[in-house]
């Protein structure tokens, strides 16, 4: 029986006025410190999580989104966007950040782990999932 877990962590809401996405990265960053299989979802509002140019300059909030391209360096692999709350908001890929990861064993590299997924592809994502925490 492997310890390791398929953790699955879903993004609602949007990244400044509240503390549910820096929690949400606190915890992404614990279950990958522990090598679990950990995988990120924005639906909703929480697209707005990886839109690039971020600027909190106006808010009392710490623009925490370059710790969001560094998580492919804590061996997050995935990261799901949902196409209609893209499509929703007027958002498309060409809209989000990057997120690169490297294998440093086998030296695999993807450029982008960041990936558009319909509802049913996320709905699958989800319940293969064992543990499933919603910010």
């Amino acid at each position: 029986m492997s310890d390791i877990k398929k953790f699955m962590y879903v993004n609602r809401r949007a990244p400044y006025g509240t503390i549910y996405a820096w929690e949400s990265l606190e915890v992404v960053l614990i279950g990958a410190a522990f090598d679990q299989e950990v995988s990120l979802f924005f639906v909703d509002d929480g697209v707005f999580q990886l839109v690039k140019g971020s600027d909190t300059s106006e808010s009392d909030m710490k623009n925490f989104m370059p710790t969001y391209r560094t998580l492919g360096d804590y061996g997050v692999r995935h990261m799901y966007v949902d196409k209609a709350s893209l499509e929703a908001r007027g958002l498309t890929q060409d809209d989000l950040i990057q997120v690169e990861w490297e294998d440093f064993e086998t030296e695999e590299e993807v450029d982008n782990i960041v990936e558009v997924v319909d509802t049913d592809q996320a709905a699958q994502l989800v319940a293969a999932s064992e543990v499933v925490f919603s910010f």
